[in-house]
């Protein structure tokens, strides 16, 4: 292979991998991405309409989550397993489908539109302390005895779904 044929066809993969991420830094910024059902040969065969779908896939992100923090009168940090934070969206859906007329010719059409949404989680988390107190210069640098404290941060999922449901005649 020639030097400059290597060149162009250095040039074109990259170019096409510049494309590729350029188009897919948008999507993963939305936190989904758009799939369309490919319906139309479906169409062509039977002769009639079909619905026309698209769904949006979710892409789930992990956060940082927040370290333990040490806190004064405990052995051991506080969320001592800390909560994970994911960042995504809700599946969103897109369908247009024809209804035949019972009375006359022709499509009307029903129309259910639920977009993503975005969808922010924090996953379980665990909150423990040792039975023992700090040292007490009081008794020799001794530590005291006090009850085992055990906690299970709960989870929690924050959203805000939308769709909508319409129909109109024609087309």
């Amino acid at each position: 292979m020639k030097p400059t044929t290597r060149g162009n066809l250095a040039a074109v993969v990259t170019g096409a991998l510049a494309t590729a991420l350029a188009a897919a830094t948008p999507a993963a910024a939305a936190g989904s991405v758009p799939a369309p059902v490919p319906l139309g040969g479906v169409s062509q065969s039977l002769g009639i309409p079909v619905p026309e779908a698209s769904l949006d896939v979710p892409l789930l992100t992990p956060g940082t989550p927040d370290g333990p923090r040490y806190t004064t009168g405990r052995l051991l940090p506080e969320g001592i397993l800390p909560q994970v934070p994911v960042g995504g969206a809700l599946p969103g859906a897109d369908l247009h489908a024809p209804l035949p007329r019972l009375l006359g010719e022709g499509y009307d059409h029903l129309d259910i539109d639920a977009p993503a949404s975005g969808l922010h989680t924090l996953g379980p988390g665990l909150d423990l302390d040792a039975p023992l107190t700090q040292p007490d210069p009081h008794d020799f640098g001794l530590p005291g005895l006090k009850a085992p404290e055990a906690g299970l941060l709960a989870p929690a999922v924050r959203t805000v779904a939308d769709a909508g449901l319409g129909a109109d005649s024609g087309r």
